[in-house]
């Protein structure tokens, strides 16, 4: 089963999009992650919003943003590949075939990485693991790259531990994400196309707002999807755990697999798996009814 995004998009109000729903802003630089979340929930008029995930103040780009019950969601996207384009500086002068042999023999794979000293996480050593560090161009000392990374790598530390690494020493002067997981860039927008659509919507347009916002069902793209017998959606919304006999199919996933439950294109919540005698699943995340 798969969820039509666009014809469900179609089928909500403006009001149950803006109630659960993501948008993708292009994050500006000299500005942190919680104050693009906070200036999207103030412009909507929401009581909440959260982000997918931090980028530091100088970074640019793809940042997902969680409106109103969405926010829930937000721990199910995080862990998600991230993928950056950026320019380091090296300090000393070598050639980009020097540069790629060091990376694809010391930064590809599962590397060991130590989180910066200014971080929001405890310093402790972490296995990450780099899909792709690619070498763009070179103008003078100035080397730009492509990074496709595990969710949770720093980015800065990668640059400056291949600097250490060869003894050369460099540092990371500018980078943008262009994609957190199934977010890309082709789909970010913009605060001044932001603010443009907020003030139609004000003015009674929602064309544009209604145009920039993902149904936050989207997280159907990451987690499997099963589906619950009509009969039985009232029993879960009020608590129930989900039995075999709810299920519209026999379905076999190993315990603790984390699962969306619909009934048809209705989005009930986020389950994990718990296979004991009778019961299938347990709840995590339940979204009661939205009033249109």
């Amino acid at each position: 089963m798969k969820i039509n995004l666009e014809q469900l998009k179609k089928n909500k109000s403006i009001k149950q999009l803006l109630e659960f729903g993501i948008i993708v802003f292009d994050k500006p630089a000299d500005c942190t992650s919680f104050d693009v979340s906070d200036f999207v929930r103030q412009k909507l008029k929401l009581n909440k919003t959260s982000h997918f995930g931090t980028l530091d103040p100088m970074v640019t780009g793809v940042l997902p943003i969680a409106l109103g019950r969405a926010v829930k969601l937000t721990g199910y996207f995080l862990g998600e590949d991230k993928e950056y384009i950026g320019i380091m500086r090296i300090h000393e002068d070598v050639s980009l075939d020097d540069i790629r042999k060091v990376i694809n023999e010391k930064f590809m794979g599962t590397i060991i990485q130590l989180p910066p000293v200014r971080s929001s996480v405890k310093r402790q050593e972490r296995e990450r693991e780099i899909k792709k560090f690619e070498l763009l161009e070179k103008d003078g000392k100035e080397v730009s790259f492509l990074v496709e990374c595990q969710g949770g790598t720093y980015v800065r530390k990668l640059v400056h531990d291949l600097g250490e690494e060869m003894k050369i020493g460099a540092h990371m002067i500018g980078l943008k994400r262009i994609r957190a997981g199934i977010f890309l860039e082709k789909e970010m927008t913009s605060k001044e196309d932001f603010e443009k659509a907020v003030k139609e919507y004000e003015n009674g347009n929602e064309k544009l707002l209604r145009k920039i916002i993902i149904p936050a069902e989207i997280v159907s793209e990451v987690y499997p999807i099963v589906e619950v017998k009509e009969d039985f959606v009232n029993l879960i919304l009020h608590g129930s755990p989900v039995y075999y006999k709810f299920l519209e199919k026999k379905q076999d996933f190993e315990t603790g697999k984390i699962i969306c439950l619909f009934n048809k294109e209705k989005f009930i919540g986020m389950f994990r798996v718990i296979n004991e005698k009778e019961f299938f699943a347990r709840s995590q995340f339940i979204l009661q009814p939205i009033n249109k």
